[in-house]
């Protein structure tokens, strides 16, 4: 190649544009994610939930419950600051202490991962609404008969999750226990009064029979 076909060369280079690739990349990349470009009208009537306050009913405890929040709310702040519903607490806010335990739909959970606007269309049951007729569980009694509390914040996610487990295992054995409850922590460790609290749940619910 002679040096007079050099400057050619690189004129031909040239017509490359970054502001060109640039801008292809943006189209191509939303194909990529998404699959199909959306129209403005159809970005328009998707239907979307937010970023205000939106109505919700909640089933609680049996009744339901009409309120408005945010779609970020968890079920955990909602029943705490909408409906006064304080029994569950807000400890590490992180789904590890199970301090915030609810029982949705006969499952043990941690409200403070579940979003209120998801817990619509589910029986929610809480500390409030587990003693039949205004009188203590068996639990509630338990628990204070053997000293299973101290501090009190973890005292009544320990109380609605060894009701949820007794409901699926009533006849439950010491180590059953202990793996059954390892879901929730105590920073005072009342560990042994908790596990003989909910053995002796278990034998009252049971007619006064041995577990």
């Amino acid at each position: 190649m002679s040096l007079k076909q050099e400057p050619e060369k690189r004129k031909r280079k040239s017509n490359f544009s970054r502001r060109g690739f640039l801008q292809g990349v943006g189209v191509t990349s939303g194909v990529l994610t998404t699959g199909v470009l959306e129209t403005p009208t159809e970005a328009q009537t998707a239907k979307v939930s937010g970023p205000g306050e939106v109505p919700i009913t909640l089933q609680i405890n049996g009744k339901p419950y009409k309120t408005s929040v945010e779609p970020r709310a968890t079920l955990l702040d909602t029943l705490r600051h909408r409906l006064e519903l304080t029994a569950a607490k807000r400890v590490c806010d992180r789904g590890t202490c199970g301090a915030c335990t609810m029982i949705v739909d006969g499952k043990v959970m941690y409200s403070c991962t579940v979003l209120a606007i998801d817990a619509q269309g589910r029986q929610i049951q809480t500390l409030e609404g587990i003693s039949p007729a205004g009188k203590p569980h068996a639990v509630s009694k338990a628990f204070v008969a053997n000293d299973a509390q101290q501090c009190g914040y973890c005292t009544p996610g320990f109380v609605v999750a060894a009701k949820g487990f007794l409901d699926r295992n009533p006849n439950p054995t010491y180590e059953e226990v202990k793996t059954g409850l390892g879901g929730n922590l105590c920073r005072c460790g009342t560990y042994m009064g908790v596990r003989r609290a909910v053995l002796d749940a278990a034998k009252e619910l049971n007619g006064g029979k041995n577990a």
